[in-house]
């Protein structure tokens, strides 16, 4: 598909082209962040695009650079800031266009003005509020943040709000400008933004994977008891078979003593190449080769197959840690020694 310079293009082509400027390697660092659904929407799109005038990759380029611009205007001084600023660099009109686009596609968040506040004082302003509310502000907070909220909150509190933060879907802007207003007073700070999706089984496992280990089984045993089938659904996710680089060489070794050769096979063979080198190089050699060519005669294997048996190794890697044999770096108090 040949693009002229006066075609309308629509946001998948613009995706496209910004792509094939920037090259494969580039490009497939971004694709690592992308969903499958939306890797092969751009895939197509890549292949049924020929040809690229100049004058539309100096306007995708462009666009791009400032809605890059506009971002970090965003995230150094919130909305007013960038907005002043891009009226500066590009005149008024092209500033609230672009804006108006960043704000549409990424849904800048609430709360934006206690990001940048100490963990440790927020904490004074919150601790006292209904759990339910502690879990919309920890939602919209970078899990480093939350993560060390939620480890000083009192223990009889912590499951409370890890369960909250699972079960929360979407909040109305009426409540979130209420708790805004509340936060706004203490904080002498004014934010007005619309909402989000929020919270949900994928914040709370980002929060509890920063947290220390301490806080961590404690929230999983409670839950456990309480909902049963919302910690089965976190544990899952809890840690993914590419953490597996997370492990020194000597856990790494002590894991595969109890995986089935087979299995192993199975899981490299939908894994990356630096998972695969890892877990080869940890392999004497002999296994390391025979392993190699179990994967090569096997030919195709179902996702679902590969991710069965991922997760049968992801479940040996927990039950070592759990059992004390292992220790898995992470970013709580695990690295603290005495």
């Amino acid at each position: 598909m040949a693009m002229s310079s006066d075609a309308t293009i629509g946001g998948l082509q613009k995706a496209a082209i910004l792509l094939i400027v920037l090259g494969p390697e580039k490009s497939a660092t971004i694709f690592k962040h992308l969903k499958e659904e939306e890797i092969e929407e751009l895939t197509l799109e890549i292949a049924n695009t020929r040809s690229i005038t100049p004058q539309i990759k100096d306007q995708v380029i462009n666009e791009f650079y400032e809605i890059c611009l506009a971002q970090q205007y965003i995230s150094e001084g919130g909305i007013g800031y960038a907005k002043e600023l891009l009226e500066k660099a590009l005149g008024t009109e092209k500033a609230m266009d672009v804006i108006g686009k960043l704000t549409a596609s990424l849904q800048v968040k609430p709360f934006e003005f206690i990001r940048k506040t100490d963990a440790s004082q927020l904490l004074n302003f919150i601790q006292d509020e209904h759990p339910q509310t502690i879990a919309l502000i920890m939602s919209y907070l970078p899990s480093h943040q939350a993560s060390i909220v939620l480890s000083a909150l009192p223990p009889d509190r912590q499951a409370d709000v890890a369960k909250r933060i699972a079960m929360m879907d979407r909040t109305s802007p009426e409540v979130v400008k209420e708790v805004e207003k509340v936060l706004e007073s203490k904080l002498s700070s004014l934010v007005n933004q619309d909402y989000t999706v929020i919270g949900g089984v994928d914040a709370v496992v980002e929060i509890l994977n920063t947290v220390d280990r301490g806080t961590e089984k404690h929230i999983m045993e409670t839950l456990e008891i309480e909902e049963p089938e919302l910690a089965d659904e976190i544990r899952k996710k809890m840690f993914v078979f590419e953490d597996i680089l997370l492990l020194d060489d000597r856990a790494i070794q002590r894991v595969l003593r109890d995986v089935d050769n087979n299995d192993l096979a199975i899981a490299l063979k939908g894994a990356n190449e630096q998972v695969q080198n890892t877990i080869f190089n940890n392999l004497s050699k002999r296994l390391a080769v025979m392993i190699k060519e179990d994967m090569e005669f096997m030919g195709p294997v179902r996702m679902k197959d590969v991710e069965e048996a991922q997760q049968k190794i992801v479940n040996i890697i927990r039950k070592l840690e759990d059992s004390g044999e292992i220790v898995i770096s992470r970013g709580g108090g695990d690295e603290i020694v005495v």
